[in-house]
């Protein structure tokens, strides 16, 4: 009896529909489960005459296997077939890809080393902490200034003397110690001053500075470097005027205005109704930082200058709250994507 049913069994098998993942389940369900119909029949096995096990058994394990072989052949077809069967359409437009844009102080501070690029300066960088000789001494601060004070330096808790840069100028007394002149080179980088954070100031903020030293340079180079970089970046009718100051590093020194990119020098709120913008601090290179760095004021004499990359881009984009380029507020930044 055994006999006739796995001969009908393995015509049903051989003719069982196998056209999609339902079916490959039902056939596996029918024949192969636990209560399928081929466990069923090796549980009956024992029922089999003695003389008719070695036979039927043979018959048996030949009926699992094909069993099997056609199941896993239905199931693997299904699958593939499941895989390649999607409504997505090669022929389709792509899918609009957000690629991210650059930071608004990246894009000022890349112009700005764009425009000295030109002007034969390389850039120059140094570390972010900084000693006393390089962040304040060789610069010709006096013992008293009030810089050195902690209301304006993040000083290093158990370094000797060892602080936060709070300029870039630093920079320029490391690059004169190592070389001899000539140099023109411009310093980017980060620094940080003890401030409170408020929509016009920061405990950090970026700064670009530049540095030309070579025989006979006088203020008049300085000033013709000036209104090249500020027709370069604000545009060709830009105007600037110069204001004197105090560095301790330079001397003589001068804050450098430009006339307003709002109001084109009329008056308007962004310039406090007077048509002037301050953007940069300047002044010739001061005798003391040039013997510091064991280079000769009678033979050479240079300029230096630097501005924040911060108030740039403020003007630039009229940004009104400094706070918002370090926020990384995607909305904000978003905005500058096709900026230039």
């Amino acid at each position: 009896m055994i006999r006739s049913e796995i001969d009908n069994i393995t015509l049903e098998i051989e003719a069982f529909p196998l056209n999609g993942v339902d079916e490959v389940e039902a056939f596996r369900l029918r024949f192969l489960s636990k209560k399928g119909i081929i466990p069923g029949l090796f549980e009956r096995f024992r029922e089999v005459a003695p003389e008719e096990r070695k036979e039927i058994g043979s018959l048996l394990n030949k009926l699992k296997v094909r069993a099997e072989e056609i199941w896993k052949d239905a199931k693997d077809r299904a699958e593939s077939n499941k895989s390649g069967n999607t409504d997505f359409d090669a022929t389709a437009p792509g899918f609009p890809f957000e690629v991210g844009n650059r930071h608004p102080l990246t894009i000022v501070a890349e112009e700005i080393k764009s425009i000295f690029n030109r002007l034969g300066f390389t850039v120059a960088e140094g570390p972010e902490i900084e000693d006393d000789w390089h962040n304040f001494s060789a610069l010709n601060f006096p013992e008293e200034h009030p810089a050195r004070d902690m209301q304006d330096t993040f000083f290093i808790d158990g370094a000797d003397k060892m602080a936060l840069r709070t300029h870039t100028s630093s920079v320029q007394i490391r690059m004169m110690e190592q070389g001899r002149p000539p140099f023109r080179m411009i310093m980017p980088g980060r620094v940080y001053r003890n401030e409170a954070i408020s929509a016009r100031a920061h405990c950090f903020f970026h700064q670009v500075e530049a540095l030309y030293i070579d025989k006979n340079v006088s203020f008049a180079d300085l000033k013709q470097t000036l209104l090249h970089f500020a027709r370069e970046l604000f545009g060709a009718e830009t105007k600037i005027r110069l204001r004197p100051s105090y560095f301790p590093f330079t001397e003589p020194s001068a804050e450098m205005d430009i006339s307003c990119t709002v109001c084109a020098g009329e008056g308007c709120s962004i310039c406090k109704h007077s048509g002037w913008v301050e953007i940069l601090g300047c002044g010739m290179v001061h005798p003391n930082v040039l013997k510091n760095c064991n280079i000769d004021p009678e033979e050479y004499s240079g300029f230096a200058l630097g501005m924040g990359i911060e108030r740039i881009a403020i003007l630039k984009f009229r940004v009104k709250d400094l706070r918002l380029f370090s926020q990384n507020d995607v909305r904000f930044l978003q905005q500058f994507k096709y900026a230039r």
